[in-house]
């Protein structure tokens, strides 16, 4: 039996390019803060964090997909680890927002301002 050696080296700089393509969206839109996306409410939350938060779950979809090589795993496989990682990162930031929403509407109503 011979094993032959493939190089990686252009799936690599495919990966870099993607990731690096992602990530300077993000900082961009991070630096700009267009107004027609920073000032539009869709589910309680300006479209601009919404883009954010799609941005990010793709980029962490991604780095799995690639770095710990599940496009040659079982499908059932694939989906039991990136669709309980995806459940869980959806779930977190459902959390996240409804607490930072209710902590929001507590100061904003209070009686009492306290101060930190």
């Amino acid at each position: 039996m011979s094993h032959e050696h493939v190089s990686n080296t252009k799936r690599i700089w495919m990966v870099f390019g993607i990731l690096s393509v992602v990530t300077t969206v993000e900082v961009f839109l991070g630096i700009q803060k267009p107004e027609s996306l920073h000032m539009t409410n869709i589910l309680g939350m300006n479209l601009l964090n919404w883009i954010f938060i799609i941005l990010t779950i793709f980029k962490a979809y991604y780095i799995v997909w690639a770095f710990m090589h599940m496009e040659g795993e079982t499908t059932a496989l694939r989906r039991a680890v990136v669709w309980t990682v995806i459940f869980l990162i959806l779930y977190l930031v459902f959390i996240l927002l409804t607490e930072g929403h209710y902590i929001f509407q507590v100061f904003r109503d209070a009686t009492i301002k306290w101060n930190f």
